[in-house]
């Protein structure tokens, strides 16, 4: 098989393509600088210049491609919506053109569950939920806006599927805990209500085999969660996490009212005095990590065969500090 990847000088993108080509297959990647072009070179893609912006130079890279896994995206949580509504809306928006000039058949977009926050406690939440009809944060904003481009340019013609993997955690993690490793480190880490609700997680390798089997298996216009099974506890897996980079989490915890509050006052602040950057706290935040957030994984198992390639245990192994 021939891909391309949108992302693929990131954890997940960069992890696709190591184990694309582990496979045998041609793997060509978009890279926008030439830090990117060394990154994914590196993982075993054929590097092609250009950005989310270059419908032309995405279009090129896919030629003879038969299937393009999306996963380019910005994450920030708050800022200006413009701005980050022009990578993850329109940047999927000219993935999608080029990959119909290019006459790709199959279309994957890495989405998340983040799109169900502003709507009801995410518990047990499978692919029936409503998207939030009024997203908190322009991250769950953005990708909500974003599958329905996706889902809307299925076609006998082009394929697209959307895969939405909880929490991916594994090793060379260049996202999530990098940043809760600094926010530990700098003393500022609080467990909300104790950390003690769960969490689903879906480990990288397990992400990536859920994105190949929704390239080969699936019919058009659908979604699936991808998860590593059953959630486990949040505090637990986050300090064996920690434990792999090396800090401890402690025991500081804050009620989860206080932290509701502090994110509206941070963003209420950052708005009112234009401060650069993100919010130490933010309110998408706190509902995605400082409550329970569970996803069921079932429609994956039962209409690709999914089933994880790696358990926690075997992940977390994996990187442990010697």
């Amino acid at each position: 098989m021939r891909a391309f990847v949108t992302g693929g000088s990131g954890f997940l993108g960069g992890r696709a393509i190591e184990l694309l080509r582990a496979r045998g297959d041609d793997v060509h990647a978009l890279a926008r600088s030439e830090a990117a072009a060394t990154a994914v070179t590196a993982a075993g893609a054929r590097a092609v210049r250009g950005d989310l912006d270059d419908e032309s130079a995405m279009a090129a890279g896919m030629a003879d491609c038969e299937v393009v896994f999306h996963c380019a995206a910005s994450t920030v949580q708050f800022g200006n919506r413009r701005a980050v509504a022009e990578i993850n809306v329109e940047g999927t928006q000219r993935a999608l053109d080029a990959a119909r000039r290019a006459g790709v058949k199959t279309f994957v977009h890495v989405s998340t569950e983040a799109v169900l926050v502003g709507g009801r406690p995410i518990i047990r939440a499978d692919e029936t939920w409503p998207r939030a009809s009024h997203p908190i944060g322009v991250y769950p904003l953005t990708k909500g806006l974003a599958e329905e481009r996706v889902l809307a340019a299925d076609s006998p013609e082009l394929t697209t599927v959307i895969v939405r993997p909880r929490f991916i955690w594994g090793a060379h993690d260049t996202s999530v805990l990098p940043r809760i490793v600094e926010t530990v480190k700098r003393g500022r880490f609080k467990w909300v209500a104790g950390g003690r609700h769960l969490t689903s997680t879906c480990h990288v390798d397990n992400a990536v085999h859920g994105m190949l089997l929704a390239a080969e298996r699936s019919r058009g216009g659908e979604i699936y969660f991808l998860t590593d099974g059953e959630p486990v506890e949040l505090r637990v897996f986050l300090t064996r996490l920690l434990k792999t980079a090396g800090v401890t989490p402690g025991d500081g915890s804050v009620p989860r009212w206080l932290a509701r509050t502090a994110a509206w006052l941070a963003e209420l602040a950052w708005r009112v005095f234009r401060l650069a950057g993100e919010p130490p706290i933010t309110r998408s935040a706190i509902r995605l990590i400082g409550e329970e957030v569970t996803v069921v994984d079932d429609k994956a198992r039962r209409e690709l065969g999914y089933a994880p390639v790696v358990t926690r245990e075997q992940g977390l192994a994996a990187i442990a500090v010697p």
